[in-house]
């Protein structure tokens, strides 16, 4: 009986024991499930990245920059820029903005810069767009041309480095079309690539209008929207001094980087890091 009274009460405490430990445990996951809960409800889906390049290449310049915002669970849409004049490139941008639904986040390189910072104030809902990121781009304030965007030196773009071609259709605002010379493209774009990719985005640039540095911004979202930048400090295209005059001004969270104008094509990972930084403050 002695035995039988023993293991009766050792069986009345593990019982008590377990039924304490079963209720922690739920307690802490159910805790743990709404708090998971809370943090999804109040982050919401990550916004979506729309890649803007820039002038002498296409939207492939962004291939790195998308697989690693995809492995992150970041929708991404990187649409040709026209390359063909300040506001009609916006109006282009503006219009594929609105058909996306939820929140933006607008990457711009080089003359995408210019892009960006327009196309919002030419949106049907410019308060989706939660932040801009320019990476060594051009951020035009209103009634600033891009030729007026680099006084300092460091730009090595000039009748030098530049081709010019015919462009005798209606889609060539200025009658003509600029390349790099295949022979300096390193020089200005490239510095920290490969001389064989070098050669590759060489061949495929796509060339701009020169309505591009003469024709004046008519809208500054940066005034407005939270602001992001990456200096490029081997940028010979845009020249690091002028970078970061613009980056100052508009109280973009800056970020250097020891890379080329092309540093979405060298760095990518660094571009991306930037980016998931301006999505996490939204």
């Amino acid at each position: 009986m002695k035995i039988y009274r023993v293991a009766a009460v050792g069986q009345r405490r593990f019982a008590h024991w377990i039924s304490r430990t079963v209720a922690a445990v739920t307690a802490i996951g159910l805790a743990l499930l709404l708090a998971t809960g809370a943090r999804a409800e109040n982050a919401g889906p990550e916004p979506t990245v729309v890649l803007v390049h820039g002038g002498f290449t296409d939207a492939s310049g962004w291939d790195a920059v998308i697989d690693q915002l995809q492995d992150d669970g970041f929708p991404v849409i990187a649409p040709a820029n026209p390359l063909r004049a300040v506001m009609a490139d916006s109006a282009y941008l503006a219009s594929v903005l609105d058909t996306l639904s939820g929140p933006l986040i607008l990457v711009g390189a080089s003359e995408g810069g210019i892009v960006i910072s327009n196309a919002p104030g030419m949106m049907q809902n410019p308060q989706n767009v939660q932040a801009l990121v320019f990476v060594a781009a051009f951020i035009p304030d209103v009634n600033e041309r891009g030729q007026d965007l680099t006084p300092l030196p460091g730009s090595l773009i000039g009748p030098t480095t530049l081709l010019v071609r015919p462009c005798p259709v209606a889609s060539c605002p200025a009658g003509v079309e600029l390349y790099i010379d295949p022979a300096h493209f390193r020089e200005v774009m490239t510095g920290d690539l490969s001389p064989d990719k070098t050669d590759v985005l060489a061949a495929a640039q796509r060339p701009v209008s020169p309505t591009l540095a003469t024709e004046a911004s008519k809208f500054a979202a940066w005034h407005t929207v939270p602001s992001f930048a990456i200096v490029a400090t081997e940028d010979n295209a845009i020249g690091v001094a002028n970078e970061r005059v613009m980056a100052r001004r508009a109280h973009a969270h800056t970020v250097e980087v020891r890379a080329s104008h092309f540093v979405m094509i060298s760095r990518p990972g660094a571009v991306v890091r930037l980016i998931e930084s301006a999505a996490a403050q939204r």
